[in-house]
């Protein structure tokens, strides 16, 4: 039961992995009207909300694009960066989303940014304490090893689910901001708004996919307990 769980998640995860590229291609085809780069849309939005103390910078890559409240830099991959299309517009406004989350201190971030040590400790750590569990079940009929193990893959469970209304908040003050400056047609809003839809979806997935390997691992051990 838990394999084909596992299963199903991970084919979802591929479909809507493949989606998401497909709908990207076809935005990155709708080329913006007032002729802005996705830095230029970056900025921009960056201005319109009062924060002057972020950069805008490119970063190697396809699809690495992030905000890092660290050093305060709202990181464009190379094609976002230098594109002027629906797609490019839509990822750079939603990164400048998360910084202006981080300016109004948005809940949700700060709750996410704190687990963040805590988190990289436990995923550096989980999948081997994972493997020497179910080994010490096996060998030795003992649990104790795999319980840590839930712990730790518990914790970055939980920092999957914190991160769902993290970025559909970005997401939506990304599509708003586009919106209410008039900053797309309506045939580029369409398009930016079904990009970040299934974006977020591939945070959903992921998310599931954690709940679903956590419970198959909740399920052996009480299954060895029993």
């Amino acid at each position: 039961m838990g394999f084909l769980l596992m299963g199903i998640i991970m084919l979802a995860s591929w479909l809507v992995g493949q989606q998401l590229q497909r709908k990207f291609e076809t935005y990155s085809k709708i080329h913006l009207r007032n002729g802005m780069s996705g830095a230029e849309i970056a900025q921009k939005m960056l201005n319109d909300h009062g924060i002057y103390d972020v950069k805008v910078i490119s970063t190697p890559g396809r699809l690495t694009d992030h905000y890092n409240p660290a050093d305060k830099t709202v990181n464009l991959s190379e094609a976002v960066y230098n594109q002027r299309n629906a797609a490019a517009a839509a990822v750079a406004a939603h990164e400048v989303g998360h910084a202006v989350q981080h300016a109004t201190a948005y809940s949700w971030l700060q709750m996410r940014s704190k687990m963040v040590p805590v988190v990289s400790i436990a995923s550096n750590l989980v999948q081997w304490v994972l493997l020497a569990g179910v080994i010490m079940i096996a060998s030795f009929n003992n649990s104790i090893v795999l319980l840590i193990g839930i712990v730790l893959f518990a914790i970055t469970t939980v920092f999957s689910i914190v991160t769902l209304p993290v970025e559909y908040d970005a997401s939506n003050r990304a599509l708003k901001w586009l919106q209410t400056k008039n900053m797309v047609s309506q045939e580029e809003f369409a398009g930016a708004k079904d990009s970040l839809k299934w974006a977020a979806r591939t945070y959903v997935v992921a998310a599931l996919a954690s709940i679903g390997t956590l419970l198959y691992y909740v399920m052996l051990y009480m299954g060895r307990r029993e």
